[in-house]
């Protein structure tokens, strides 16, 4: 297929987002950019995936998405399935059937836990966010999970200010020992991809997004990543992906 010659980087990123969904797979699906990568990989290369959301509403035909987050009805349009939190969360991710947890964060640490709850200042004051919903539920217990997220020092630090999710904790096993099944696989940024050590657990670059320096990559997160001897560059969005994006999925723009 034909690689977009323009593009916006939430294109890109959504573009990447999808290429970690392959055919067939059940996917719990989190508020924000991964619906939008989550769809594209249905309308594109993977027809077959399960849309799950964490609400209990599985494979929908949005009639419009990101005006309201996941509790617009407009999302819910055709769904096969009208559940409950219970029904999606209990029945269905905590019996392990879920393959991939795709999610956004507010925050996330060097060995993938994620933050969505508070952040703190200098001065010991804290800023609450919207929390878990199934956030902790999916990276708890999907057998991989992929997040994106913008690449900021504020939002890549070598610890999260409150751990909501839980990615392989401080890197030393504990994950296992605590029953917590998968782990991440994947973070995506607007300036690259990073995956993680399979030894160390430790979050390390796998690509690096077109018209992006390693340098831009680093001066822009809190911790020292993995960084592999050879860095490809990201594949770009295809001229069909951006045309779906712009087009059917997210004709208004609302998460450019």
């Amino acid at each position: 297929m034909t690689v977009a010659k323009e593009y916006a980087s939430f294109e890109l990123m959504a573009a990447a987002g999808a290429r970690e969904l392959k055919d067939g797979e059940i996917v719990a699906v989190g508020l924000g950019l991964p619906v939008v990568a989550a769809f594209l990989a249905k309308a594109s290369h993977a027809p077959n995936i399960t849309i799950l959301l964490e609400l209990g509403v599985v494979d929908p035909e949005p009639l419009e998405i990101g005006v309201h987050g996941l509790s617009d009805p407009r999302i819910w349009y055709r769904a096969k399935i009208h559940a409950s939190f219970v029904d999606m969360l209990g029945a269905v991710l905590h019996r392990g059937l879920v393959d991939v947890g795709f999610l956004g964060g507010l925050e996330i640490d060097a060995y993938g836990n994620l933050n969505t709850t508070l952040l703190g200042d200098p001065k010991g004051k804290f800023r609450r966010f919207t929390g878990s919903g199934g956030g902790n539920d999916i990276a708890s217990s999907a057998r991989r999970t992929v997040m994106i997220m913008r690449h900021d020092a504020r939002k890549l630090n070598e610890a999260v200010s409150f751990i909501t999710s839980p990615g392989y904790l401080r890197g030393d096993g504990e994950r296992s020992a605590l029953g917590l099944t998968g782990g991440p696989s994947r973070v995506i940024t607007d300036k690259a991809v990073l995956g993680f050590d399979p030894e160390s657990k430790r979050m390390k670059i796998e690509s690096i997004h077109p018209d992006t320096s390693l340098e831009d990559v680093l001066e822009n997160m809190n911790f020292k990543p993995i960084v592999p001897d050879d860095l490809p560059i990201t594949e770009p969005p295809t001229e069909e992906q951006v045309r779906l994006i712009r087009e059917e999925i997210d004709p208004k723009g609302n998460y450019a």
